[in-house]
């Protein structure tokens, strides 16, 4: 009888593992009409709040959504104009940063050959090329730009995802007999994720102005390019500011000298320090956030499955995943998992005392 029981169960799992197999297989294969769809997708939801306001304050559905939608076009365009020709002058000169890099390893193997380490330059190649930095920041802005050739379709889809929402609840209460409690959920599953979105694109904002600010005090070139690197990578938590901090510290050192990428690297430990640690959590709520290991895990997984946009994309997907299934009682504890440390109760822990 436990046999015959287990037969449908291990049936129903290897179902589910191979759907999730074609389902994974098809988001790749498609990633380059997913990745526009899914940046239209969290750029109407990060705007959907100022959109709201607008509306709250008297204006029309029309009006807001044209002056929401003009101040996008006009902060892309100065995005586009400020970093566009750093991003060109970057990628003509990045085999000079490249072999002055390799020069500066090279220097660096010699130092340590004088002082009784000897290291292979197969073994150092192997584990640290600080050339691989400068190829994968090449690689994100190219597929950045890549994107930004379908700007015009990523905005209309933006227009059409703000409207569809505006008429949702209506479709929603005639599509369902007992629509309220679903409807219910779904608005606190929206109003998570914009106030994440809003907070999390406001303080990495406040990021990339900070360190383009610093850099360019410094001297070091490309400050805005690195500084908009900044903006970008901080939607992943932790990890994102190491990522964004390397070419940087990188450029500082073959520029301008060890003293000098030391204070850059200072400048991003204060910087991400102050906002991540004490800023972030204040507004944000540690309800919202992810541990350390999910984090890296769903950067893999999602950079391998749509590309190097996908890396940018792949908090924001979880935190979207976690918070819809922290909202369903049957789900909620893999929500719980996928979080940060919980802290213990007061009584637990003074029981286990």
């Amino acid at each position: 009888m436990n046999a015959q029981s287990r037969s449908p169960m291990a049936g129903r799992l290897l179902i589910t593992l191979a759907a999730l197999v074609v389902l994974i297989a098809g988001m790749r294969a498609a990633a380059p009409l997913l990745v526009p769809f899914l940046l239209a997708l969290f750029i109407a939801v990060i705007i959907a709040s100022p959109l709201a306001w607008l509306q709250q304050r008297g204006l029309p559905m029309i009006l807001a959504m044209l002056a929401v939608i003009s101040g996008l076009i006009v902060f892309l365009v100065l995005l586009a104009l400020l970093v566009g020709s750093s991003v060109d002058d970057f990628m003509r000169n990045l085999p000079l940063y490249q072999d002055r890099l390799r020069e500066s390893s090279a220097g660096l193997m010699a130092w340590l050959d004088g002082h009784g380490v000897t290291l292979s330059r197969e073994f150092v190649g192997k584990f640290f090329d600080p050339a691989k930095a400068m190829k994968m920041v090449t690689g994100i802005l190219t597929g950045m730009g890549g994107i930004l050739t379908n700007g015009f379709l990523i905005l209309i889809t933006v227009i059409f995802l703000l409207m569809e929402g505006a008429s949702l609840p209506g479709k929603w209460r005639a599509a369902f007999r007992r629509p309220e409690d679903s409807l219910g959920r779904l608005r606190a599953i929206m109003a998570d994720i914009n106030h994440y979105m809003g907070i999390k694109t406001l303080t990495s904002l406040a990021t990339g102005m900070l360190v383009a600010l610093w850099l360019l005090l410094l001297g070091v070139d490309y400050p805005l390019l690195w500084g908009a690197l900044a903006f970008l990578f901080n939607f992943v938590p932790n990890i994102g500011s190491i990522l964004a901090a390397i070419p940087a510290v990188l450029l500082a050192l073959i520029q301008l000298g060890t003293g000098a990428a030391l204070l850059v690297v200072l400048g991003y430990v204060v910087i991400n320090v102050v906002i991540g640690t004490f800023l972030e959590p204040r507004y944000m709520g540690r309800g919202l956030g992810l541990s350390t290991l999910v984090v890296f895990l769903s950067l893999v997984f999602w950079g391998w499955v749509l590309g190097p946009v996908g890396m940018l994309l792949s908090v924001p997907l979880t935190i979207t995943a976690k918070i819809a299934l922290a909202s369903n009682e049957g789900t909620r504890w893999i929500a719980i998992l996928l979080g940060p440390g919980v802290e213990p109760v007061a009584g637990e822990a003074q029981g286990q005392d």
